[in-house]
């Protein structure tokens, strides 16, 4: 697999179902050509363990590790009133610091999700828009979660006039959605939802657009893949994605993993090690 070099731009590798096994998925990762992998946060105590997770993993045999950090629309119960604060802080201080795994490449995971019915809309509303005006700030991408709010997510991004653009996770919108994100500038993230045959319209979608708008991710360990169904989902599983990607878009896969690779590079800056190690 020499010929082949992913970025999972999306793994909850600090989440407790990996505490026990992290290190046998990052050799395997390592085996497989899964050479980055960007950890977004999603409440404020995780964030030193993502920070910790990015400045320990720098040795040869992991994957470089770049951490985001975000207040996830989900979990507004869990967001004190200081995080803000502390969000700001910790992307400040990430700018001053030399070697890429210590820094913050992203704010996310952040945006809005209106599945559930009773959704508290504004709380929402308000954090996103608060955490959208700290990406501007830093001129950082964002990492997008959006269910059921594609076009308010859309209707803010255009309010907050986001130059640096990212990456809308899992996206599972329409095509018409999905071009109005590519005009803003953002990355459409491919997961496990592909593998499924029965996902007929981002299949499609996918086709239309292209490999140029596309980015791998995982969402490990959550969302497993076709056939590994309440399964751990894991980085080192990454090729059965770009496989089936590879396979819709009839590319050859080294030739898809390079444009998917430059994609991602394009949103989050280069993806090597400062040393080149």
């Amino acid at each position: 697999m020499n010929d082949i070099r992913l970025c999972d731009s999306h793994c909850h590798l600090d989440f407790a179902e990996f505490d026990s096994i992290r290190t046998q998925v990052l050799e395997g990762c390592v085996k497989i050509g899964v050479e980055a992998i960007v950890i977004p946060g999603v409440v404020a105590q995780q964030w030193p363990k993502i920070l910790q997770l990015c400045r320990r993993q720098s040795q040869a045999r992991s994957p470089l590790l770049s951490a985001a950090l975000g207040l996830h629309p989900c979990f507004v119960d869990r967001h004190g009133a200081d995080d803000l604060q502390e969000l700001e802080r910790l992307v400040s201080l990430s700018r001053v610091e030399p070697r890429r795994q210590q820094r913050v490449v992203a704010i996310g995971e952040i945006g809005l999700d209106f599945w559930r019915s009773d959704s508290d809309r504004q709380e929402q509303t308000e954090l996103f828009v608060a955490q959208l005006a700290l990406a501007k700030r830093f001129d950082l991408p964002v990492l997008l979660h959006v269910r059921k709010a594609h076009d308010e997510v859309l209707k803010q991004l255009r309010l907050s006039s986001l130059a640096a653009g990212g990456i809308v996770h899992a996206f599972s919108g329409s095509l018409q959605q999905a071009e109005q994100y590519i005009a803003l500038g953002f990355k459409l993230g491919d997961c496990g939802a592909v593998t499924y045959p029965r996902a007929t319209r981002l299949r499609s979608t996918l086709k239309q657009l292209g490999a140029a708008h596309w980015v791998l991710e995982t969402d490990a360990p959550d969302m497993p893949m076709s056939g590994r169904q309440g399964q751990l989902n894991r980085p080192d599983y990454m090729l059965q994605v770009l496989g089936v990607v590879a396979e819709l878009l009839q590319l050859p896969a080294p030739e898809l993993a390079r444009q998917l690779w430059l994609n991602t590079e394009r949103v989050l800056g280069p993806l090597d090690r400062p040393d080149g190690g």
